[in-house]
């Protein structure tokens, strides 16, 4: 990671305006997992950019996550590791004892349930937070979420032992009006490594609207840098809203480019974990049908630039199992007080 080149900050756009007195905080936010360049005009800086200040962020990001995972291999079993090193994801099929999978179908699926829903484009999301009293009532789940391989698991594709958000989430897409649905596209979350991981319920097929994701696309390539590098100069200029924010899409026609694979799709039978770092490429696949899958779906995404595996009060147990409802809540309040916007939605009572 060689030095980048020191350059006068640029002055405010015009956008910016009578917003500059936060230039402290846009700075402050290099050494974050802040990511979005239309909202930081450091961030998005064409000159600062060009001289390679993403790029450095980019490759102190990764190599901090090398040095983690490092420290955290033990903590999974060896085909475990050796997918995710090779491919940027893990694959185990009939993850769950069959009994407990029929448990959680039937508890997970209770119409008392009350969840939240967001639409983008034709697809709408919809959400359960799993807290206290869902594995209260789903012992079995609680101690899977709590055994070893699991958190082993978790642990390395996010670089971090902080514990997951975890929720229901069912994906119906199709059944809206709206243009296509962004997620289609492929892209990558953010410039950091981070996890998503899911467990389906329910049958995954071809024209399910399966996960997919390209392979290998979570290692730093040298093609990979020089890309990271065009797309952060030219994204305020030609790219589309998401790509601005930081969660850059790239077009399969692309991929040879940088040395990688066309995306492997996942249909896959319930019952069935995958875990991605999701600073790979990855995407929703289209279908010509309304579509449903069901699945629990954990994420995880702490600041890129800790060198530490864990030291996290939120992963404390009475404190990290009701993140997810609590987060809910601050952005509840937040929106009623115009600080923040609450994208998620009240929609009655589970399921669809």
């Amino acid at each position: 990671m060689g030095p980048i080149k020191v350059v006068a900050l640029p002055a405010p756009p015009a956008r910016a305006g009578s917003q500059w007195w936060r230039a402290p905080f846009w700075v402050l936010a290099l050494l974050t997992g802040a990511k979005s360049f239309a909202d930081n005009p450091i961030l998005g800086s064409q000159r600062l950019n060009a001289s390679g200040l993403h790029v450095w962020r980019l490759k102190l990001a990764h190599a901090l996550a090398r040095s983690r995972r490092a420290r955290l291999a033990q903590r999974l079993p060896a085909d475990w590791k050796e997918q995710f090193d090779r491919n940027g994801f893990v694959v185990v099929r009939d993850f769950l004892p069959p009994r407990l999978l029929e448990e959680i179908q039937t508890e997970l699926l209770d119409p008392r349930l009350e969840c939240r829903s967001q639409q983008q484009g034709d697809t709408v999301t919809t959400r359960i937070p799993i807290g206290p009293r869902v594995l209260r009532r789903l012992p079995g789940l609680a101690a899977v979420l709590d055994s070893a391989n699991w958190k082993g698991l978790m642990a390395y594709v996010a670089s971090t032992r902080s514990t997951p958000l975890y929720y229901l989430q069912a994906i119906a897409g199709g059944v809206s009006d709206g243009p296509p649905d962004p997620q289609l596209q492929l892209h990558s979350d953010t410039f950091q490594p981070s996890l998503k991981a899911w467990i389906f319920l329910t049958d995954v097929p071809e024209d399910g609207r399966p996960l997919t994701y390209v392979a290998g696309s979570h290692r730093l390539s040298d093609e990979r840098i020089s890309w990271e590098h065009r797309k952060s100069v030219e994204v305020l200029k030609t790219g589309d809203r998401l790509s601005q924010r930081g969660s850059f899409r790239i077009s399969p026609e692309e991929l040879p480019e940088l040395g990688l694979p066309q995306p492997t799709h996942f249909s896959v039978p319930a019952n069935t974990l995958v875990a991605v770092d999701t600073c790979g490429f990855h995407a929703r696949a289209s279908s010509d049908r309304p579509t449903l899958r069901i699945e629990i779906w954990a994420y995880s995404r702490r600041s890129p630039f800790l060198p530490w595996t864990g030291l996290d009060l939120l992963s404390w147990k009475p404190i990290a199992m009701r993140r997810a409802e609590w987060l809910q809540k601050i952005v509840d309040w937040m929106d009623r007080r115009g600080w923040a916007k609450q994208h998620w939605q009240s929609a009655g009572r589970w399921p669809l």
